[in-house]
């Protein structure tokens, strides 16, 4: 006992000169931090129980591939980030009267995911109250407790954010159980969003390249929708997904019926997330196909994702049960391992769009490194989009 005060002296200028390395904006990646302001453009302050003690400063926000390359390529030739459910956001008020009981899957408001560079958006177009509604629900039908917003509200976040900035592409996957007529393109038009829209017409098949980026932002057709409904080409004009890309296996909650599914929600959820535990739950729930190591199967209603008369390839990597305080270790080296694995499952396909849980969650680069690693791969054959070579097409790396 009488040596604690001596090591407390040795220990307490430790703590003190690794809190007093930087601050006001000076940290950089992966170094400690007290908050957001400590760290420097592009990272906040987070801790992940699972990969690191403490806070350290990760990254917040993608590169602009745009911006820092060129424009001037197919947008096939591109990749993006894409939030799975991306309107199912923490915190988001009940506009129903009804408590939600369901699960969440992104914790920044759609605006925000926007503006750190999301430019993929996973939705779930319901039938419900007379309107279009956003739902994380089950068998097709929207109930009280299942509903998040009017598709309207956040249809017209997506309209602001492509009216201020003139130069952006926003891509929407559509899981759609819309079954009233013209359903979506009523509250497509009312959000303001059809003035953006890119036209079925254009879109190509067969494998063929997409048009110049360059091109559909000079044209201002820079809103990309796709549903999951076949007949929705024939009767809105809207894409049908699976005529245009391959997804591989993301794996829903095929066991499990509503009463399960809520007690799961009321009881062991919030059970599992403050234990940070996930045993319990992947005991219970059969899922997370499209997770296993070394394998990058299609989803069910993909064609093979070496299919290439489809000219977009799509990765989903996310749990079948969203548990927040994991995710961090998710979407990092896991997810990159993930996506070389999906490259070769894709006949050497680097995908085109990633779709995650928490986007923002990471070790460090997270899921906006993978996005980076894949424009490196598509721009120049390089392991990361910072090392191209401006103008360069292939294999034209920079050493620093």
């Amino acid at each position: 006992m009488s040596s604690l005060p001596g090591l407390l002296v040795v220990i307490l200028p430790l703590f003190y000169n690794v809190a007093a390395a930087c601050s006001d904006g000076t940290c950089k990646l992966l170094d400690e931090c007290s908050s957001d302001g400590d760290c420097g453009t592009g990272l906040y302050c987070f801790s992940c129980p699972f990969g690191f003690l403490g806070s350290r400063c990760v990254r917040s926000t993608v590169t602009n591939q745009f911006k820092l390359i060129n424009n001037s390529l197919p947008f096939n030739k591109y990749a993006f980030l894409t939030t799975h459910n991306a309107y199912a956001i923490d915190g988001e008020p009940s506009h129903t009267g009804v408590p939600r009981v369901t699960f969440t899957n992104q914790e920044d408001s759609v605006t925000q995911q926007l503006n750190n560079g999301v430019r993929g958006l996973m939705l779930d177009t319901y039938d419900f109250d007379g309107d279009v509604w956003l739902c994380h629900s089950f068998e097709g039908q929207c109930h009280d407790f299942t509903a998040f917003e009017p598709a309207l509200d956040t249809l017209k976040e997506i309209e602001a954010f492509l009216s201020a900035n003139p130069t952006e592409i926003v891509t929407l996957i559509l899981e759609d159980y819309v079954h009233a007529p013209n359903g979506l393109t009523k509250v497509f038009t009312d959000a303001g969003l059809m003035k953006y829209w890119f036209p079925l017409t254009s879109m190509p098949r067969n494998g063929q390249d997409w048009p110049l980026v360059s091109d559909m932002v000079a044209k201002n057709q820079r809103l990309l929708v796709f549903t999951s409904i076949a007949s929705k080409e024939q009767s809105e004009g809207i894409a049908y997904q699976w005529n245009f890309m391959v997804e591989n296996q993301c794996k829903r909650i095929p066991s499990i019926k509503p009463i399960s599914f809520l007690r799961i929600n009321l009881f062991l959820f919030p059970l599992v997330n403050l234990l940070f535990g996930h045993v319990l739950i992947f005991n219970f729930i059969d899922g997370d196909g499209g997770r296993k190591a070394g394998s990058c199967p299609n989803r069910a209603e993909s064609s093979p994702l070496n299919d290439k008369s489809k000219s977009l390839v799509l990765v989903n990597y996310f749990r079948s049960t969203p548990i927040k305080p994991i995710t961090c270790e998710d979407n990092s080296g896991e997810l990159i391992n993930m996506l070389q694995t999906c490259f070769g499952a894709a006949g050497n396909r680097w995908a085109n769009f990633v779709a995650v849980d928490y986007y923002k969650r990471s070790e460090g680069g997270g899921s906006f490194q993978a996005v980076d690693t894949l424009n490196g791969k598509l721009l120049c054959g390089c392991d990361d989009v910072h090392t191209c070579v401006p103008g360069s097409t292939s294999e034209a790396c920079s050493q620093s």
